[in-house]
């Protein structure tokens, strides 16, 4: 059995996922968590009885989590349960709402009802970005640890695909028309903590991925998909260690030796993995005499995605309002400018709401609901005082909320609740300037331009996480766990098979047999 050692800081998904890998091909591997349970951005938050996710609230591409799991000889179903939602989410505009859906039918009847001519652009939509999905989804599975990763035959064959000089909103306004639509298939730009009109059209993706394959929930919470992940690390006899907070890695001479921990403790390791958030790392973990290009100083000029305001609200009553719903500023072009460009509090918000009780019993007591909202607002570039803004901006939310259908009164009925500010996200999650996407999908941060799997200033030390390819969200996350645990095997010789391509993958949904089979 192979007996290098591999230390993981951090047991969010990324982490977790690689050591999970890793502990399967027979690595030593110890995770170590700061916190006293696992999870990071993905972990629960309980009180009074209520349980939240404290960020995820969905998983998209349910066949990468699969994926994962048949790495090590599993099942993602015999450790969780997964529901797909249908419909996806409701969109609420000023003058009307929609409910959006994979039923290819009735989503068309919607939008011929409220955009009467569009309903024809869905299966252009569909089709095109099918195409064009195929071509991009062998390269998130790919390292880009060399510049000459750029002339590989799957990089090369969806480069004419990427559509670099184009914004998502560029691309969904021509199979659509109307703005106003274009934001209904153009918002996922926000998972990525960016503006639609700003994000690389590689990502019309997102939007695509929705709607043909469908979005889901975890029972009791995406908490779960950690939970299990933790669980099959020490079955393939992993070691978590919790409240074992890091304080720095150890290097000799530019190559990571270890890392020491906040008590003194020292933990040799032949391979470093960084699961923290990639920012406070180069800022706090990683000597800055071992850093250039991504030296402490030089982050602060680096685009960042925006923060969150979040709210989590232990209702005494249950709701009928859908499981996901998004609710547009009448303005949402000008909402934007304010969090990205112009750095400042809206006059208007866009909000998101989960009523995640009306699909999941395990989340709040019998008879009750937990109300989780999600507000964009400026990273800590905006100097906002959150500390003094935060009971006026909690009543701004609130105020909002009582324009939706059974809300009126929603100060009435809150029991408990618990607020999450972008001071807080930095100060007590460690969030590099709160940005709770991480560093911005520009062009000039993807792939090879993002920090890498196998990171380039110091030896012996990987990258997993939102903060490196393939980039934010649940499964871009996963992958990136298994590129930086494919990149450990490789330096060590040790065997394992090439990722399962994405005709594998999918078994039902669009466009099924016309992916594109590019898996060299």
């Amino acid at each position: 059995m192979n007996q290098k050692h591999v230390c993981v800081v951090g047991a969010g998904i990324g982490g977790l996922t690689c050591a999970m890998i890793l502990a399967h091909r027979g690595f030593r591997v110890t995770v170590l968590e700061k916190e006293d349970g696992i999870g990071g951005r993905n972990r629960a938050i309980e009180f009074d009885g209520f349980s939240f996710d404290t960020g995820p609230t969905f998983l998209m591409m349910k066949f990468i989590l699969e994926d994962m799991f048949h790495e090590v000889n599993r099942r993602p179903e015999d450790y969780m349960e997964l529901v797909r939602l249908e419909p996806m989410y409701q969109l609420i505009f000023e003058d009307f709402a929609m409910q959006f859906t994979t039923e290819r039918e009735e989503m068309k009847r919607q939008l011929k009802e409220h955009f009467p001519g569009s309903e024809e652009g869905l299966d252009t939509f569909l089709e095109k970005e099918g195409k064009r999905f195929g071509y991009l989804f062998p390269c998130l599975q790919k390292a880009y640890s060399k510049w000459t990763s750029l002339f590989a035959p799957v990089f090369l064959r969806a480069l004419p695909h990427l559509s670099l000089t184009s914004s998502v909103m560029d691309k969904v306004s021509g199979y659509f028309g109307s703005e106003t639509l274009g934001i209904c298939f153009s918002f996922q730009s926000k998972y990525l903590g960016m503006s639609p009109w700003s994000c690389p059209a590689a990502f019309t993706m997102l939007s695509y991925i929705e709607h043909a394959y469908g979005i889901y929930h975890i029972q009791g919470g995406l908490k779960n998909i950690t939970a299990s992940l933790a669980k099959v690390v020490e079955e393939e006899g992993g070691e978590i260690r919790l409240e074992s907070p890091v304080a720095q890695v150890l290097t000799d001479d530019s190559e990571a030796v270890g890392v020491e921990l906040e008590d003194g403790e020292r933990i040799d390791a032949d391979d470093v993995v960084l699961n923290a958030d990639f920012g406070y790392a180069m800022d706090s973990l990683v000597d800055s005499d071992n850093l250039k290009k991504w030296h402490p100083d030089r982050l602060p000029d680096r685009p960042f995605s925006c923060s969150t305001f979040m709210l989590y609200l232990g209702m005494d009553r249950e709701y009928s309002l859908p499981h996901h719903n998004i609710v547009f500023a009448p303005d949402y072009r000008q909402n934007l400018q304010d969090i990205f460009e112009d750095k400042r509090l809206s006059d208007d918000l866009s909000y998101y709401v989960r009523n995640a009780s009306i699909t999941d019993p395990y989340l709040a007591p019998e008879g009750k609901s937990a109300l989780y909202v999600l507000v964009p607002v400026p990273n800590n570039k905006s100097r906002i005082d959150w500390e003094a803004r935060k009971p006026s901006f909690r009543d701004r939310v609130l105020d909002k909320m009582s324009e939706l259908d059974e809300m009126d009164d929603i100060r009435d009925h809150i029991e408990a609740e618990h607020i999450i500010t972008p001071a807080d996200w930095e100060d007590d999650y460690n969030v590099y300037l709160g940005a709770t996407f991480n560093l911005a999908h520009s062009v000039n941060q993807m792939m090879y331009f993002r920090p890498r799997n196998k990171f380039e200033e110091l030896e012996n030390c990987y990258l997993v996480g939102g903060g490196t390819h393939p980039g934010s969200g649940i499964p871009t996350i996963l992958e990136s766990g298994r590129i930086s645990a494919n990149l450990i095997s490789d330096k060590y010789a040790v065997p394992y098979g090439a990722p399962r391509p994405l005709s594998v993958l999918v078994r039902e949904g669009y466009p099924g047999e016309q992916v594109p089979e590019f898996q060299t």
